[in-house]
């Protein structure tokens, strides 16, 4: 690839500080660098950011002796051995290429002729000479002047740049080579050796630099570094160190490893702190909130309890009313009551007299009121049963909160190919009630609340699903719908009210008032006996935490909090004791009498668990019901078929073992087990499928049964369309349904920033973990791949990239893979995945800022690049968001272990991919490691001036590099992440 050219103006010429009598030879030298500056310009502007500034520091000379010296050598010829034009030309041209192709026509290529030997100068011959010709060079050849160079192949002097120590050279009889420089000669030819034959041997022969230690304020003589300063190779000016103690004797670098010790003391002290004060402040912030929240309780609590006292106290004021003017026979009596008062008065408004008896007597009525609704609380038998005036108040209150929610199902089928999974499912799941689901393992349970929900992805399915009379997805009514997994998916870095807490917030109506959300967290809390572990966390598989019948009811109580219309619970007991399960059950009770349509898969629950529930499912397999209808008729459905249940037999295990086989029993007429569930669709009357008609001839006894009406046929369980209980009575209409509205993405937002951090807080250890792999990376790294001024540190730098790529990319799985789960629960429930992402992308940032500072706390400190610290911290800075938006989609496509070893595996083969030549440019492009290795090239390559500019060329052309392309490069990595991230949440929204 060619190089890029940055076409800059023309140089002016450069000022050079001569003593006057230098004039004419200062002019000869201030022509030959204004030329040489525009041929470089023309060439390498891509790896000059100020050309002129660079030419200055090169050729800018304090001491012109070597001139004056120079001259006088070569018989005051000096002028006419400076290289033309045309030699120039030929030379800037020759730079990079193999030495074998810089021929001039002075020289014979096969045999090495005086004049023709590296580092020689020949007097022009003649006057004149073509700008465009190389001019002829065969007179008064000698060695070049001390603080000049002679291109190979070229017979015409340069001045070396400052920083370059150009002595004449010696030959070495023993080797027959011209020390310092290793230049083979002809056998037997005593010729003396010049100096370095281009400048480029700059990048390989370090004797051309000042020596170690020395600073070259000109090309001929060198000078010790003061105390107290070190000296880089190549450079003119003397850096002062900060500490004596980190500079040697006429030391090239200062020992910067003390500095990167001290760092990495401040750094480990700080995030001791964090580590150790984390959880305290956890807890101070969490007595803050608890003791804020109880009052706030408490308020709302008395002001409900006022509220829903003056309202009962007002009906009962009316219905007292209403009763003491029946039982008057005539309005004389009824006026002359008490109680009459406001109705004897209303003809005569204007009397006080009146006004007066009218208040007392209110008053007085109200007084009486409040007093028997005190007494009726007083008198209470037990926390979980109600009075009258207790259920008609609470779901009065609450039916102007939740809509009625009201599923029927006609004919679900469900089938994958040829088996099916649900047949025929016919029934309805009412608002108020509690509905239990049984049956025999791979009956189907769980794929029926799939179905209903509408979760079956990849299955056939037929059939209707109404919402209260109306068809249309389930998935619109999400919002008010809480499903409780099987699994117990529970943030296990969180505590108990934390989890309860987050789904309130994030689920309830975006009206509701903080107040209110805590009312109703209490009431969770205290209806699943939670009180005592409230501020515990949950725990995880590495940290134990509360038991596993606590996290059960924490799982519950996730959904119980956001007051759904239609709670789902798949085996929710499984786990409990009899004690707990009770008090779960009582708890979802509750929640019916708020109108709420509950619904659980259950296993072996007990009898009095049994008769907890309002109505039963009984599934046998193939996705069959074999009973569908209230727990009170249960038993009598299946006495009528010769069903019944000796003493001491818990109904729902005596079915289950008649629909296995396990229990054998004689059925009336032909009827076996297997034909419960054809029965139950004679009994209501449903159509039987036609694979199951065959079977009829076998019942035909019992279906006559049926058509006579020996066993009485009740109404259908899925025709009670109109409901008859009386919490169910003013079923809404489905369009009410839609009208809950959560908080937006902006306020989920914030609760999930607040969970995050938390949660970060809690995983100290681990952070703390990275950090110390991260500093101790960058101690080898540091220490053993040096910076080479030559290659500016490309090996390194390739080290580098993988070390901080894989640490960063490993750590950032920890983002998303350990909390799958709980997203796709979240997800499902309708919370934001916008809000999920940029919440932990946002706490991720801190990461994102601090790590660099770690890594280079050691790498650069033990490394000493001459690049800037600045300069580094932005390309480890891009490099890590880069690296942990790949991390974010390698978590969220693969499971944890096939994630951590693509992570692994990536950066190492993003690096040989990116640093290798015979690669296509556009295939390297894509690659972040290529733009993050030439970042870190140009870094450092803004720092070789002077007598490294040739070096730096070559080492940016070797890489196909722009000096100017550092802000370009650290765009592109940065572009990468942010790709990676919007791929990642893409993934998030359409991945499961």
């Amino acid at each position: 690839m060619p190089p890029v050219s940055v076409q800059l103006p023309p140089a002016p010429p450069l000022p050079l500080e001569v003593p006057p009598v230098d004039v004419d030879l200062v002019s000869s030298v201030k022509s030959l660098v204004a030329r040489l500056a525009d041929e470089v310009q023309a060439k390498y502007g891509f790896c000059m950011v100020n050309m002129e500034e660079d030419f200055k520091q090169a050729f800018s000379y304090s001491n012109t002796s070597f001139l004056s010296e120079c001259n006088a050598q070569t018989e005051g010829q000096m002028s006419t051995m400076l290289c033309e034009k045309a030699e120039i030309e030929i030379y800037v041209n020759s730079l990079g290429k193999s030495r074998s192709t810089r021929i001039s026509r002075n020289c014979n290529q096969s045999s090495w002729a005086l004049g023709c030997q590296p580092g020689w100068a020949c007097q022009r011959l003649g006057a004149d000479s073509t700008e465009n010709v190389v001019p002829s060079r065969a007179e008064k050849c000698r060695p070049c002047c001390a603080g000049f160079f002679c291109p190979r192949g070229l017979t015409c002097m340069i001045p070396c740049p400052l920083g370059a120590y150009c002595p004449l050279a010696t030959l070495n009889e023993t080797t027959g080579l011209c020390d310092p420089y290793s230049y083979q000669i002809t056998p037997g030819l005593n010729h003396r050796c010049g100096t370095a034959d281009s400048w480029a041997d700059v990048i390989t022969t370090n004797d051309v630099f000042c020596p170690p230690g020395h600073h070259c304020p000109t090309t001929t003589e060198k000078l010790n570094c003061t105390e107290g300063h070190y000296c880089r190779k190549g450079s003119t000016d003397e850096s002062k160190c900060v500490w004596k103690k980190t500079c040697k004797d006429n030391s090239t670098k200062e020992q910067t490893a003390l500095f990167g010790g001290i760092l990495i003391v401040i750094l480990s002290v700080v995030l001791l702190l964090v580590y150790n004060c984390s959880d305290q402040f956890i807890r101070i912030r969490a007595k803050m909130l608890a003791k804020s929240r109880k009052k706030a309780a408490k308020i709302a609590q008395e002001s409900a309890t006022a509220r829903e006292r003056w309202k009962s106290a007002k009906e009962l004021v009316r219905k007292h009313e209403l009763e003491m003017s029946e039982s008057f026979n005539t309005p004389e009596q009824f006026a002359a009551s008490s109680d009459g008062v406001r109705y004897a008065t209303k003809g005569n408004d204007k009397k006080s007299k009146n006004r007066k008896k009218l208040s007392n007597a209110r008053t007085e009525r109200f007084r009486r009121a409040y007093s028997q609704i005190d007494k009726e609380r007083a008198l209470q038998p037990d926390n979980d049963q109600l009075t009258l005036y207790g259920v008609v108040s609470l779901a009065a209150e609450n039916r102007q909160r939740r809509p009625m929610f009201e599923v029927v199902f006609k004919g679900l089928t469900l089938s994958i190919g040829k088996k099916k999974l649900l047949q025929c499912v016919t029934g309805k799941l009412s608002p108020g009630r509690v509905t239990a689901i049984m049956g025999p393992s791979g009956a189907g349970k769980t794929t029926f609340l799939n179905a209903v929900l509408g979760k079956t992805t990849g299955y056939r399915k037929d059939g209707l699903v109404l919402i209260n009379g109306k068809s249309g997805s389930m998935q619109s009514y999400k919002k008010i719908i809480g499903f409780v997994p099987q699994d117990d998916i529970v943030h296990g870095n969180l505590t108990v009210e934390e989890n309860l807490w987050f789904s309130a917030c994030c689920r309830s109506s975006k009206h509701m008032s903080k107040s209110d959300k805590i009312v109703v967290l209490e009431r969770v809390i205290g209806s699943l006996g939670l009180q005592e572990i409230r501020n515990s966390l949950v725990g995880t598989v590495e940290k134990r935490g509360i038991s596993g019948g606590q996290r059960k009811r924490v799982n519950v109580g996730i959904e119980m909090v956001m007051e759904p219309s239609l709670l789902i619970l798949d085996e929710p007991t499984t786990g409990l004791d009899s004690a707990s399960s009770q008090q779960l059950l009582r708890a979802l009770r509750h929640e019916a009498l708020q109108g709420v349509n509950v619904c659980a898969v259950i296993h072996q629950p007990s009898y009095t668990l049994f008769n907890m529930f309002d109505d039963f499912v009984l599934l046998a397999r193939g996705g069959l019901i074999a009973y569908h209808g209230p727990i009170s008729k249960v038993e009598t459905y299946f006495s009528g078929l010769g069903i019944k249940v000796p003493e001491r037999e818990n109904p729902p295990d005596y079915y289950i073992d008649i629909l296995e086989g396990i229990t054998k029993t004689k059925m009336r007429g032909q009827a076996t087990p297997k034909h419960l569930p054809l029965l139950w669709m004679l009994h209501n009357g449903y159509e039987v499928p036609e694979d199951m008609k065959k079977d009829l001839e076998d019942i035909n006894a019992v279906h006559e049964l049926y058509t006579v009406g020996s066993i009485s046929r009740e109404q259908s369980f899925a025709e009670q369309s109109e409901s008859t209980d009386s919490v169910g009575q003013n079923v809404r209409q489905s369009d009410n349904l839609l009208g809950r509205q959560t908080p937006g993405v902006l306020a989920q937002y914030k609760y999930y920033l607040g969970r995050v951090t938390k949660q970060r807080l809690r995983e100290a250890t681990l952070q703390a973990a990275d950090y110390l792999i991260l500093c101790i990376a960058g101690i080898c790294i540091g220490t053993i791949a040096k910076v080479s001024d030559d290659t500016f540190g490309v090996a390194s730098y390739g080290y580098t990239i993988i070390a901080v790529s894989l640490l960063c990319q490993l750590a950032s799985l920890r983002s998303f893979s350990p909390e799958r789960l709980q997203y796709w629960r979240e997800r499902e429930s309708g919370m934001s995945t916008l809000a999920y992402f940029l919440a932990r992308d946002t706490i991720d940032h801190f990461n994102t800022l601090v790590k660099p500072i770690v890594f280079i706390s050691t790498f650069y400190f033990f490394n000493n690049p001459r690049s800037e610290l600045k300069d580094n911290y932005l390309v480890f800075l891009a490099l890590v968001y880069c690296v942990t938006g790949i991390g974010y989609t390698f978590a969220i496509w693969f499971e944890l272990g096939l994630a951590q070893l693509c992570s692994a595996l990536l950066p190492v083969v993003l690096v040989l991919v990116g640093t290798q030549a015979n690669i296509p440019n556009f295939i390297k492009g894509l690659c972040y490691p290529k733009w993050a290795l030439e970042a870190f090239i140009i870094a450092g390559a803004k720092k070789y001036s002077g007598v490294w500019l040739i070096t730096r060329c070559g080492a940016l052309l070797k890489g196909h590099y722009d000096i100017n392309d550092f802000g370009l490069c650290i765009a592109i990595i940065m572009l990468m992440g942010v790709l990676f991230r919007l791929v990642a949440l893409l993934s998030l929204l359409k991945l499961k």
